[in-house]
This record gives C-alpha cells, sequence and structure tokens, in this order.
C-alpha cells in the first residue's frame, strides 16, 4: 500500500474543496440579496434572506447524494450520507421560518390575520407551489427521524425519501415566479442557472448516466455461486474491460440481480476481493430477504452494479505498520485489503461469535501468513466478560497501535467501540480509517 508523507490527506483536500465551494456561493448570494434590495417590509426581506438560503441548501444537498468519485473516494459515502441528514433537517427548519415570516409579512401588509392572510397566498399558482415543496420537505423529514426510521422498512423509507425530487422541482418553480434577487442583473441570471444545472448535473450524472454507462460498456454477469457457509455465500461476477473499471480493494458496490429479485431493491455489499481486472467478488451474510436469495442467483445472470463506492482504501494510508480490524461480515473489505498488503507489518483483529461464524477465515489467515504478519481471532459474545476493543485490551494486542494506520470495519456498536478506544489511546485521527455500512 502507498504511504503518504508530508501532504494533505486527500479527505481532508476533498472537505476544504467542498467547503470553499459552499462557503463561496453563499458569500455570492449575499452580495446578491444586499445588491437586489428590500422586500415590501422588514419581515418580507428577511422571509426573502432565508428563502435565498433555504435554496443554496437545496443544491448542495444534490451535491452529497450525486455520489461523485472524486469526492466519495477521499470522504466516502458513509459520511456524506451524514451530512446530508443534518443539512437536510436545516433545511427543514430554514424553509419553515422561510414560509412563517412570508406569512407573517404579508399578513402585516395587508392588516389582516396570519390564518385568512395563508389561505389567500395559497390561491395564488407561484407561493402554492412552495407550499407544497415545504409540505413535502416535512414529510420526508419525519420519517427520517430515528425513531420512525427505525420501524420503517429501508425501502418504504428510500420511496417516501424521493419526494424530495418532487419537492425540489416545485421548489425551483416557485424560485423562478417568486424570485427578485436572482433576476436583478445579467449576471446574477447566470450565476442562478449556471449553479441550478451544475448541481443537477452532477446529479444527474453521478446517479443515473455513470451507472448506465459502465453496465452497458462492462457488460456485468455471474460466473459462479460459492456457499462459504451455511448462511453465507459469495457471487463471483466478471464482464467486459473490468481492467477499466476503477475499483479499488476495500470499496463496495451496490449490486442488482435482475430476475433474483425486484429491480427497484438494490443491497450494498463490500468487495471481498482485490479487483483484479478479471473478476469482482462479493460475499454476504443472510440477514435479509435479499441478501438470502443470493445463492440462488443462476449462474450466467446479468448483474446490474452501481460503483464502485467507498473511501476505505489504501488512498489514505499514512504510515509502513497496519492494524486491521473488523467484525462479522465486516471481514470482506479487509480480506480485499489484506491483498494489496505487501508485507510485513501488518496485524489483522477479526471479532465473532465463534470460530464457526469466521467468514472467509481461512483466506484470511493464509493472507496474513503470506505476508507475515498476525492474525488475532477474537472470538466471544459482548456481555459475557469478553470486551478485546476497550483501551487496555487493545494495547495489549498492538502495543504500538499509535504508530499504525488503523482499519475498521463492522457492525455499528463495534465500530462505535473501536473508535471510542482509539480515541483514549490518542491514535492520531488521520491514522484511523472506518466505514459503516448502510444508505439510509
Amino acid at each position: 500500500m502507498p504511504v503518504r508523507r508530508r501532504t494533505v490527506p486527500p479527505v481532508v483536500a476533498a472537505r476544504w474543496a467542498l467547503w470553499a465551494f459552499v462557503v463561496a456561493n453563499l458569500a455570492i448570494v449575499e452580495v446578491l440579496f444586499l445588491n437586489a434590495g428590500t422586500g415590501k417590509n422588514g419581515v418580507l426581506t428577511v422571509a426573502k434572506f432565508f428563502g435565498l438560503h433555504a435554496a443554496v441548501l437545496m443544491l448542495f444537498q444534490l451535491l452529497l447524494v450525486a455520489r461523485l468519485p472524486w469526492l466519495d473516494r477521499r470522504i466516502g459515502m458513509d459520511r456524506l450520507t451524514v451530512w446530508h441528514r443534518w443539512v437536510g433537517f436545516t433545511l427543514l427548519w430554514t424553509l419553515l421560518t422561510h414560509a412563517v415570516l412570508v406569512v407573517l409579512g404579508f399578513a402585516r401588509l395587508d392588516d389582516a390575520s396570519m390564518v385568512k392572510t395563508f389561505f389567500a397566498l395559497a390561491g395564488v399558482p407561484a407561493s402554492l407551489l412552495g407550499m407544497l415543496a415545504a409540505a413535502l420537505v416535512v414529510v420526508v423529514a419525519s420519517v427520517s427521524t430515528r425513531k420512525v426510521r427505525r420501524r420503517l422498512r429501508y425501502e418504504t423509507w428510500h420511496g417516501v425519501h424521493l419526494l424530495l425530487y418532487v419537492a425540489l422541482g416545485l421548489a425551483f418553480v416557485h424560485q423562478l415566479q417568486e424570485t427578485t434577487t436572482f433576476t436583478s442583473s445579467a449576471f446574477a441570471k447566470i450565476y442562478w442557472w449556471a449553479l441550478w444545472l451544475f448541481a443537477f448535473g452532477a446529479l444527474v450524472t453521478g446517479r443515473i448516466v455513470m451507472p448506465l454507462w459502465r453496465n452497458a460498456y462492462h457488460r456485468f454477469h455471474v460466473t459462479a455461486v460459492v456457499p462459504e457457509s451455511d448462511d453465507v455465500v459469495s457471487v463471483h461476477v466478471t464482464g467486459r474491460h473490468l481492467d477499466r473499471l476503477p475499483a479499488r480493494a476495500g470499496q463496495f458496490c451496490i449490486w442488482r440481480f435482475p430476475g433474483h429479485h425486484h429491480w427497484w431493491l438494490a443491497n450494498p455489499f463490500s468487495l471481498s476481493a482485490a479487483p483484479d481486472g478479471r473478476t469482482l467478488r462479493l460475499t454476504a451474510k443472510a440477514v435479509g430477504s435479499a441478501s438470502a436469495g443470493l445463492r440462488h442467483v443462476p449462474v450466467g445472470s446479468r448483474a446490474f452494479v452501481e460503483g464502485p463506492y467507498g473511501a476505505f482504501t489504501s488512498l489514505h494510508r499514512t504510515r509502513p505498520g497496519a492494524l486491521l480490524i473488523a467484525g462479522g461480515v465486516g471481514i470482506t473489505p479487509v480480506r480485499a485489503l489484506l491483498e494489496e498488503e505487501p508485507g510485513g507489518d501488518v496485524v489483522v483483529l477479526y471479532r465473532v461469535r465463534s470460530e464457526h461464524d469466521a467468514v472467509l477465515v481461512d483466506e484470511v489467515r493464509a493472507l496474513v501468513a503470506d505476508r507475515g504478519g498476525e492474525l488475532h481471532l477474537l472470538t466471544g459474545r459482548t456481555g459475557e466478560g469478553s470486551t478485546p476493543f476497550e483501551p487496555d485490551g487493545l494495547r495489549a494486542l498492538v502495543p504500538d497501535i499509535a504508530e499504525r494506520d488503523v482499519y475498521v470495519c463492522g457492525p455499528p456498536a463495534m465500530t462505535s467501540a473501536v473508535l471510542g478506544a482509539l480515541r483514549g489511546l490518542k491514535v492520531p485521527h488521520r491514522q484511523v480509517h472506518a466505514e459503516r455500512f448502510g444508505l439510509a
């Protein structure tokens, strides 16, 4: 694995670039707002201020979920998804503030009650579009709260979440009909249209055009289905010109197998072997109907692959030594990373309930042995006195842990425990690389 020295870490560079883009555009919006003049009264001026910033937040939301390769490989889809969530709730409160201030401003202007003003505005098409957009954002935000989200199937939540694109379309038309700030000058018009075209273009390219093009070009299909245990299966996929697919060990793809399940259902599975330009392999544990049915996928059938995605790669290496920590099926990207390790100073901690549950353990053991590393198979149930991921436990297993890059992949509870222990051991943040599963 390449080791980066005395350079800005890729994740830091990507964050700087992303936030510089946001700050620069916010500055432009502020200038345009100040130059466009005030509203009909002070309340409506403040309402316009919040409306403009809600529009910028919408555009930022599109970029965060556009799956742009440069950002995804440096920041990771899991972190971008978390940012998307918090920006979404910020957007919700910004929109609600804008809406309340608009109603209040016109109520004061017309010396009428807010209820009467609300229904009067609802009779104006441009205002009605804005109300509908805000209502859809409220619905999506409501089902995205943790309490509600846990009660919904992913497919149900995702279907409701798609209403955001309808909200964006309504909000865009609402802005065209209502906004005066971005029609105040030729520069304002060009800037606003360019910003929206860039955001929508990035989304369409990353989410639709690129996946369709790659699948048409590579023509992925299944070459083998190999049961690894009673509830774990590996699926081998090949295609044309796979040496041109920009996949790296540690990344994951979003997989669909037409005919095996509904076409709109997809699952993220990590590559369980380093890409070799000829085949891709995923290894999955049966935790749902889609993953449980993978062992029945017919050999020779087509596969639809989105990706590769993820920043859990050697791009972020900073130290010669590496500690790879995996829990359960989280061993799959770790096993792939081991194939890139040239040898020497590598330690693997593999946490499972029992040795019987250790997926791909024979392959991992062979790879570690070939590279002269160490493998510690940590068995036992959490809560039964087996706590290997406390700071003292980690230090005992890997005394020089603070001098290594640490890669962590496993269930959320285990990952959180390991990250907390690493903070307690003063492992520098730039040396810690973690991936959390899940698209929501």
